[in-house]
């Protein structure tokens, strides 16, 4: 149910009475039965179906993973069922007596979210508590396979990523759905930075200044995320602190920004923003922008005019509950999937801005969710979630007579040639 309030902005009616929504499928529903009595829930893992030991251990052959474990994961991308492109920033040391490959969000006692900073830094690199323990940047970019295993890897990059006093490592890893030379990018929030490499690994262009704020045509402050045009025109979300979106050319040309921090932070209007996350764009060209701070999203034409704007967050939850918007992607049946930290959840809208559907619930097991921060789909319906808090990576298949509306479909993928085994 879709409210409006006296300024005809559409809210999200959606009653909560927990943090983990627990939404059953009807029986009456018409859909698919796998055998007997349809009984599942869409709690915790909706109409999908976690992968267990997916990923398998990273292999031992250049550096030993003795008392080693996951690290923060930014993104993650599916180029396809045997390529799954992930960011990692770095490795984190497992306390004595922790099993191997423990997730740092499974650890007990706990220690706290994954955290690719640096000991005694803020993420905006600022001076902070001593937590006693370091990262080390190993693997921060892998590509899996269907299995699990790693099956490429640029350790070259490491270096790169992990520059002190800030490096932390990536924060998104994408490749063009238009570009059949598949191109990956890749984007360094805390060194404010935007990289394009060759499919390969070859640094090609690059944009911002290593561990420079700015906001000019050429520096960045924390920016975050990128999407596309047909014709190559893209869009940096830019970011944590430069309250801007920016769009340059197919030749790599500045072109235009937009946003700015609230004049009125207690009332935010349109183009007003607290952390641009997340961006994504329709079959009609509109871009759609995560507005994370304000936990709502933000619709422009691509010449950066607003067009409408929409809470994510329902107002029957609770006033305390807490939001984190992390990531969202629209699939090929038009539909906005967005990710919830606090909530542990999936959340399903239409491009108008209707609240269809969710599923997910918190916890430390597998197939609970803590932070999507990467989200993406292959071609077999496969979900992949890169978990930044909890430091695991998780691949969810759909269940047997899954219900097609609760499956994310297909990214977009222009260039895809690869068919079904």
């Amino acid at each position: 149910m879709i409210r409006e309030d006296t300024m005809g902005r559409r809210f999200i009616a959606v009653v909560v009475t927990t943090i983990a929504v627990m939404t059953q499928s009807p029986a009456t529903q018409a859909q698919p039965q796998p055998s007997g009595r349809w009984s599942h829930q869409d709690w915790p893992t909706g109409h999908y179906k976690v992968v267990e030991g997916w990923p398998k251990p990273l292999p031992d052959t250049r550096h030993s993973h003795d008392g080693w474990t996951w690290g923060s994961f930014g993104g993650v991308y599916a180029e396809s069922p045997d390529r799954i492109w992930v960011a990692m920033r770095g490795e984190l040391p497992l306390p004595q007596g922790a099993a191997p490959w423990t997730p740092y969000g499974a650890l007990n006692p706990s220690r706290g979210n994954s955290n690719g900073n640096s000991d005694g830094l803020t993420a905006t690199c600022q001076p902070d508590t001593k937590r006693g323990w370091e990262r080390r940047f190993e693997h921060s970019i892998i590509v899996l396979d269907r299995q699990g295993n790693l099956v490429d890897e640029w350790p070259h990059l490491d270096k790169l990523f992990s520059q002190l006093p800030c490096g932390r490592g990536p924060h998104q890893i994408k490749i063009s759905p238009y570009d059949k030379e598949k191109h990956v990018w890749i984007i360094d929030d805390q060194l404010h930075m935007i990289y394009r490499f060759t499919y390969d690994g070859k640094l090609v262009h690059s944009k911002g200044q290593v561990g420079v704020r700015g906001r000019g045509p050429n520096t960045f402050d924390r920016p975050t995320d990128i999407a596309w045009l047909p014709d190559g025109t893209y869009f940096i979300t830019d970011g944590y602190g430069g309250k801007r979106v920016i769009k340059y050319d197919a030749n790599d040309n500045f072109i235009m920004d937009w946003g700015q921090a609230p004049q009125d932070p207690r009332n935010p209007g349109p183009n007003e923003w607290n952390t641009v996350h997340s961006i994504a764009i329709s079959a009609d060209r509109r871009l759609f922008v995560i507005d994370r701070g304000h936990a709502r999203m933000q619709v422009f034409d691509e010449n950066g005019k607003f067009l409408d704007m929409w809470s994510l967050k329902s107002p029957h939850w609770p006033a305390n509950q807490p939001t984190l918007f992390v990531n969202h992607f629209i699939d090929d049946k038009g539909f906005i999937w967005v990710g919830d930290a606090p909530t542990s959840r999936i959340l399903k809208f239409d491009l108008k801005g209707n609240f269809l559907y969710s599923w997910g619930a918190p916890g430390a097991q597998a197939g609970r969710l803590n932070c999507s921060h990467g989200m993406t789909t292959d071609q077999l319906g496969n979900l992949y979630l890169a978990d930044c808090f909890a430091g695991r990576l998780q691949k969810f298949e759909p269940i047997a007579g899954a219900d097609p509306d609760k499956i994310a479909g297909q990214i977009l993928r222009t260039w895809d040639t690869w068919k079904r085994p």
